[in-house]
């Protein structure tokens, strides 16, 4: 593998934040039509399911990390050497 185990821990961490924020949407209506009373928000769902998003969030991630990984593996996505020059 042309990469080290903290880089594959690093975009397997910015792949999990994309995905997040791709599956946070998910499953929320607007179910809510009269002003909320409680100080909750307009747009704020009530019951979000952040576990469920959480753990889907995580496994789908493993399977996108593992397809970048092979691809960078196999030399489809070559990764660029930050290494300073040797003189």
């Amino acid at each position: 593998m042309p990469i080290g185990p903290m880089t594959m821990f690093a975009v397997y961490v910015v792949i999990w934040w994309v995905v997040l924020f791709a599956v946070l949407p998910l499953g929320t209506s607007k179910e809510r039509h009269a002003p909320p009373t409680d100080g909750a928000q307009w747009g704020a769902p009530d019951n979000p399911n952040l576990k469920r998003k959480f753990l889907t969030t995580t496994w789908v991630s493993l399977i996108v990390w593992a397809a970048v990984m092979l691809l960078v593996w196999i030399g489809w996505m070559p990764l660029p050497d930050l290494a300073p020059p040797t003189v």
